[in-house]
C-alpha cells in the first residue's frame, strides 16, 4: 500500500529527505504532502480567522454575564483566579474560570473592548481547525485533513460559538486536543500522549465541569483494547493518564474547597457554597434529570410562590423549556439547523469506515480512527438528546469537531475504495441524503435565499448518481462529480454560517443562522430575548457595530417591540413576541433592554445612570447591588465598578442573605442599590432577593435617573 492512501499508516513508507528546518516544515508540511498541502492548510487556517474577525465587534459585550467576569479578573487576580463577577468578590459565575483565562489576560493587557474579549475566542476556532486538520491528516491525508477543517470552520453553530464568549469555544478546542493526543498515543502506545490526553480532559473539566467528560468512555474503553502494548501496560497507562486529569482538574476544585469561605466569594450557581455541590447539581446531574435546584425551571415554581410558565418547567412535555427530547432532538426545528447539516452524512461515514477496516488487525489506526471520533460523536449527541434540564442549542458546537472528523475521513476512504460497487454507492448515498437534509433544513427558512434549497437538492442528487458511478469514470470526470457533491453538501451550512458572521449577538440564549432558523421555547428560541433581545437598529456599545437580530419573545404571548442593540444598549426594532407582563420588551425598572426581568440580558445603562454610580465610587466596596447577575453586569461594564449580583445569575442564590447584605450597608460598603430585576428567581424568599429589596425600598432615599430607580444605601428615608 503506498503512502498516498488514507489507509496508510504514518508509520510507514516515509521517505527520508534529508534535514529541513523549522521554517521549511512550516511553509512546506511533511516530507511526503504534496506540493500543494501546506499552503492549503495555511489558507484555510487564514480565511477561518479572517471570516470569523469579520464584523467581532457587532456583538459588542455578547454575554455580558462572562464578560463582567472578564473584566473583573482583569481588575483583580483573586477574581481571576476564581471566576469572580466582580472585582470586590462578591460571587463568581456558575462555571469553573478557565474559559474566562484567556479573555480576562487579553483585557489585562489591551483594555476593556469587545475585540479584547472576543478575539481569544476566534483564535481558539482558528486552533481548533489547526488540531482537527493534524489529527484527521496524520492518519489519513492532506484531502482528508482540509475537508474536516472546513467542514468544521462552516458549521453554523461553530461560526457562532468561536466568535461568542461562552465556555463552549475552549471546551471544543480542549475536546478536540484530546482525541488527537489520544489516536497519538493509539499509534505506539507513548505513554506521553495519553498523559497529554489527561491534562486536556483535566482543563475541559475546569471549563464546563462534567461536560468535558462526556467523551472518556469510548475513548477509554477504544484504548484499553486497541492499543499496540500488553493488556497489564494499557490498564496502568489509563490509571496514571487518570491520575493527571485527577490533578490537572482538581487542584483548582482543591484550592476552593479547602480555601475559608469568609475569605473567597461565594460559588454562585450553589445553594450551600460549594463548588462540588455545583459540579454534580446544577451543571452536572441535574442537566440529566432536570432537577436543577436554583435553576430557571427548578421544580416549577418561583421561590416567592409565583408559578412558572408550563413551558419553563423542569420535566414538563419530554424535556420542559428546554425542548422535546428523543433521539430526533439534533435534527428538530430548535436545534437541526445549528449542527445538523452534515450529521448524517457524519453517521454514513462511519458506518462506512468501520466496513472498510473491519477485517484489519487489533491495532489498526485507522479504525481506531473512525471509533475514537464515532464514539465521541454518538456519546455526546445520546447525551445531549435525552438530557431533561437546562439544554440550549449552542452547546452542540461540541459535536462539529467530531462530525468534521468523520466526513473528511469518511470521504477520502471512500474516494481511494470507489473502485469497488460498494464504495461507490455509499459515497453517492452520501451525497444523496446530504442533499435531501439540506432541503429540509434550507424548507424551514423558505423567504432566505429560496433558491438555495432547489440548487442544492439538484446538485447534490446529481453528485449522488454521478459518485455511485465514479469508479467507471475517468479521473477528472470523477473529480468533478465529487467537487459537485462538496459544494452542494456545503453550500446550506455555508449561508447559514455567513448569515451568523454578518449578525450581532447578545445575551444567554444565541443562536447561529438567519432569523427564524432556530424556533421554539428556551432552549430553541432563535435570538430569544424574552421583551430585551438585540434589535435591527445600530448598536452604542464597544465596537458600535449593527446589533440585527429577532426578539424570540415568550411562547404563546403577544407581539411586542424590542429594544437592543450590539453589546445591549442603542435602539432597534425586534420582531417577535413581548415578555409576560412586558409587550413592549422593557426590561427592569433598573434599565431597558433586560429580557425576563434581567435574567437573559442585560439593561441598557443611560449615561446620568453611569454617572451616578460612578460618583465617589471609590470610596465603596461595591457601587451598587442588583438582583440577578446580568443585570449587575450590565451597570458594571457600564461603569467599570464593582457591583454586586444578589442572587446570582438565576436570582436564586442565598448570597447575600438579608442579614448580610445589612452588615454591608451598615459598614458602609455599598453605595447604591438598584431597583428592579431579578429574572426568573428574583422574588426569593424571606431571605432572598424580595426581602433585601423590601427591607431597602422602606429603608431607604429614592433616587430617580430617567426610568431607572436607585437607593442610596447612605441615606436613610425620612
Amino acid at each position: 500500500m503506498t503512502t498516498t492512501s488514507p489507509l496508510a499508516d504514518p508509520r510507514e513508507g516515509v521517505a527520508a529527505s534529508g534535514p529541513r528546518t523549522a521554517r521549511n516544515r512550516l511553509w512546506r508540511g511533511r516530507p511526503d504532502d504534496p506540493a500543494w498541502a501546506r499552503p492549503a492548510l495555511l489558507a484555510l487556517l487564514a480565511v477561518t480567522c479572517a471570516a470569523y474577525l469579520w464584523n467581532l465587534s457587532a456583538s459588542g459585550y455578547a454575554n455580558s454575564f462572562y464578560s463582567a467576569a472578564v473584566q473583573a479578573g482583569s481588575q483583580s487576580w483573586k477574581a481571576f483566579f476564581f471566576g469572580s463577577l466582580d472585582a470586590a468578590n462578591a460571587i463568581t459565575v456558575d462555571k469553573p474560570p478557565a474559559a474566562l483565562w484567556p479573555m480576562a489576560l487579553s483585557v489585562r493587557l489591551f483594555g476593556l473592548g469587545s475585540w479584547q474579549i472576543l478575539l481569544p475566542q476566534v483564535l481558539m476556532g482558528v486552533g481548533t481547525v489547526a488540531v482537527l486538520y493534524a489529527a484527521v491528516r496524520r492518519r489519513f491525508s492532506p484531502a482528508a485533513g482540509l475537508i474536516s477543517g472546513a467542514v468544521l470552520a462552516l458549521t453554523p453553530v461553530a461560526a457562532l460559538m468561536f466568535r461568542f464568549n461562552n465556555p463552549d469555544a475552549l471546551l471544543a478546542l480542549l475536546m478536540t486536543v484530546t482525541v488527537y493526543c489520544v489516536l497519538r498515543a493509539l499509534e505506539d502506545a507513548r505513554t506521553k500522549w495519553l498523559v497529554w490526553a489527561g491534562v486536556a480532559i483535566g482543563f475541559a473539566f475546569l471549563t464546563k465541569t462534567l461536560q468535558a467528560f462526556l467523551i472518556l468512555p469510548p475513548l477509554a474503553l477504544l484504548y484499553a483494547v486497541c492499543a499496540p502494548t500488553s493488556v497489564r501496560r494499557r490498564l496502568g497507562q489509563l490509571a496514571l493518564a487518570t491520575g493527571v486529569l485527577i490533578v490537572s482538574g482538581g487542584w483548582w476544585v482543591a484550592a476552593v474547597e479547602l480555601w475559608p469561605k469568609s475569605s473567597r466569594p461565594y460559588i454562585g450557581g450553589s445553594q450551600h457554597n460549594s463548588f462540588l455541590e455545583l459540579t454534580f447539581g446544577y451543571n452536572g446531574l441535574g442537566r440529566l434529570s432536570g432537577d436543577e435546584t436554583g435553576s430557571v425551571g427548578g421544580g416549577g415554581a418561583r421561590p416567592g410562590g409565583m408559578e412558572l410558565p408550563a413551558g419553563m418547567r423542569a420535566g414538563g412535555g419530554g424535556g420542559g423549556g428546554w425542548g422535546a427530547t428523543g433521539i430526533g432532538r439534533m435534527f428538530n426545528s430548535e436545534v437541526g439547523s445549528q449542527i445538523s447539516w452534515l450529521l448524517p452524512a457524519a453517521l454514513l461515514l462511519l458506518v462506512a469506515g468501520l466496513v472498510v477496516t473491519w477485517r484489519a488487525k487489533r491495532t489498526d489506526t485507522a479504525r481506531g480512527a473512525f471509533l475514537a471520533w464515532g464514539g465521541a460523536l454518538l456519546m455526546t449527541a445520546v447525551i445531549f438528546s435525552f438530557m431533561a434540564g437546562i439544554f440550549h442549542q449552542y452547546y452542540t458546537v461540541a459535536l462539529a469537531p467530531y462530525i468534521a472528523a468523520l466526513v473528511g475521513m469518511g470521504v477520502t476512504v471512500l474516494w481511494e475504495e470507489r473502485s469497488r460497487i460498494g464504495a461507490a454507492l455509499a459515497l453517492g448515498a452520501t451525497a444523496a441524503a446530504t442533499a435531501i437534509w439540506s432541503y429540509v433544513l434550507l424548507g424551514r427558512t423558505p423567504d432566505y435565499l429560496p433558491w438555495l434549497r432547489w440548487a442544492v437538492l439538484i446538485g447534490g442528487l446529481a453528485a449522488g448518481i454521478g459518485l455511485a458511478l465514479a469508479g467507471r469514470l475517468n479521473r477528472g470526470a470523477a473529480l468533478g462529480v465529487a467537487g459537485l457533491g462538496l459544494v452542494a453538501a456545503l453550500a446550506g451550512p455555508t449561508a447559514y454560517a455567513v448569515s451568523t458572521l454578518g449578525t450581532g449577538h447578545t445575551g444567554s440564549i444565541v443562536t447561529a443562522g438567519p432569523a427564524g432558523a432556530s424556533m421554539g421555547g428556551p432552549g430553541g428560541g432563535g435570538r430569544m430575548r424574552f421583551g430585551g433581545g438585540p434589535g435591527a437598529g445600530p448598536g452604542a456599545g464597544p465596537g458600535a457595530g449593527p446589533g440585527a437580530g429577532q426578539n424570540g419573545g415568550w411562547p404563546g404571548r403577544g407581539a411586542g417591540q424590542g429594544q437592543g442593540a450590539g453589546q445591549g444598549t442603542g435602539q432597534g426594532v425586534g420582531q417577535g413576541q413581548g415578555a409576560p407582563g412586558a409587550g413592549a420588551g422593557a426590561g427592569g425598572r433598573g434599565g431597558t433592554g433586560g429580557g425576563m426581568g434581567g435574567l437573559l440580558d442585560g439593561a441598557k445603562v443611560s449615561a446620568e445612570a453611569q454617572a451616578l454610580l460612578k460618583d465617589d465610587a471609590g470610596r465603596y466596596t461595591w457601587a451598587a447591588a442588583a438582583i440577578g447577575s446580568q443585570n449587575a453586569a450590565s451597570y458594571q461594564l457600564a461603569t467599570q465598578k464593582p457591583v454586586m449580583a444578589i442572587g446570582g445569575f438565576n436570582g436564586s442564590d442565598p448570597s447575600p442573605t438579608l442579614a448580610q447584605f445589612k452588615k454591608y450597608v451598615a459598614d458602609g460598603k455599598i453605595h447604591y442599590f438598584v431597583s428592579g430585576g431579578g429574572g426568573m428567581m428574583g422574588g426569593g424568599g424571606k431571605s432572598g432577593g424580595s426581602a433585601i429589596s423590601s427591607w431597602v425600598e422602606g429603608s431607604f432615599k429614592k433616587v430617580a435617573v430617567g426610568t431607572a430607580t436607585f437607593y442610596d444605601l447612605t441615606s436613610p428615608a425620612s
